[in-house]
């Protein structure tokens, strides 16, 4: 697992989507970690819904642990002033606890703030909606 450092940071809500496809895909939890804001929720395996920076590098040690791989198209965001609606279509390739490979394609949504210095952050993650 790699550690970023001084990592670039999202200047549009898109950016979030391409640094979160290329990060997951290095294996850097940190970097995908950063893309959230300090209390940010995501919704987990069985729809648990993951709280708070702590818990998110939890989830993303775990699920990167397998080093799946991901290929996306971003989506174009949907903005309100402050706020986006993002998304990605992807297909996550890895394998499963008795090492046979897996596919799986789903979408996600994602709800952006523009922080005070213009960058954004996520606060609500739903990485499957197809589920």
């Amino acid at each position: 697992m790699s550690q970023s450092q001084d990592p670039e940071q999202a200047r549009r809500p898109e950016d979030l989507n391409r640094l979160f496809l290329e990060r997951a895909n290095a294996g850097d939890v940190e970097g995908v970690v950063a893309l959230y804001e300090p209390d940010a929720v995501l919704v987990g395996p069985g729809r648990q819904v993951i709280s708070g920076r702590l818990a998110l590098r939890q989830a993303y040690t775990q699920l990167f642990a397998a080093k799946p791989t991901f290929a996306g198209e971003t989506q174009a965001a949907i903005r309100n002033g402050n706020l986006a609606l993002t998304s990605t279509q992807f297909t996550l390739t890895s394998v499963d606890s008795d090492g046979k490979p897996i596919t799986m394609k789903t979408a996600t949504t994602e709800v952006a703030r523009r922080q005070p210095d213009g960058t954004w952050l996520w606060v609500i993650d739903q990485p499957n909606v197809l589920a």
